[in-house]
């Protein structure tokens, strides 16, 4: 059982309005050096990260953290070994991107925060982001194919974008239908 909590938008067929509040506001830059207070939240980002095998990327956001802080697995995206996980995943503070290369590729994403839907959305397959690491020191990383749509799908929480708000096709569980057909109708 996951004992941090992420935030939807939607549970089972009710909105989230508390939730959807949070999800949606933008996030502050994080001091640097790092104040206790980040500390303590990039260990709270990581332990939620790490104890959920149904997720290769969580931002702060969504589990309640107005930071710009994200973590993901940036290699063996299959591997649900927690022991494993821990050498195949990274943590970005106040992350950037700088440079987006190639013709951008549709792919279908899903999110924790948009329970049971997925969406086929249109990312750039190189990227470069300037971001803070675990020690406050500056990095550039770059981040190719799926890693690097990853990245952008965590950077969206940070700005309070959600798969909902990209225009392409919804995939929608046939038994949930009703409540999604409307939902999206509202949009």
């Amino acid at each position: 059982m996951n004992r941090h909590k992420v935030l939807t938008l939607w549970n089972g067929e009710q909105l989230n309005e508390q939730d959807t509040r949070i999800l949606r506001t933008p996030c502050n830059e994080t001091p640097v050096p790092f104040d206790a207070e980040t500390r303590q939240a990039i260990r709270t980002l990581a332990e939620a990260f790490l104890e959920r095998d149904d997720a290769v990327g969580l931002a702060a956001p969504q589990i309640g953290i107005g930071k710009r802080i994200i973590a993901f697995k940036f290699r063996n995206f299959e591997d649900k070994d927690a022991a494993t996980r821990k050498e195949d995943y990274e943590i970005l503070v106040n992350p950037r991107i700088t440079q987006k290369r190639g013709e951008p590729v549709v792919g279908e994403e899903g999110c924790l925060s948009c329970p049971e839907i997925r969406v086929e959305i249109s990312r750039h397959p190189e990227i470069k982001v300037r971001a803070c690491d675990l020690e406050g020191k500056k990095v550039t990383k770059r981040y190719l194919d799926f890693a690097a749509r990853v990245v952008q799908h965590e950077m969206d929480h940070l700005d309070g974008k959600l798969i909902v708000d990209y225009e392409g096709p919804v995939l929608i569980p046939k038994k949930s239908q009703g409540f999604f057909e409307k939902f999206f109708q509202n949009k």
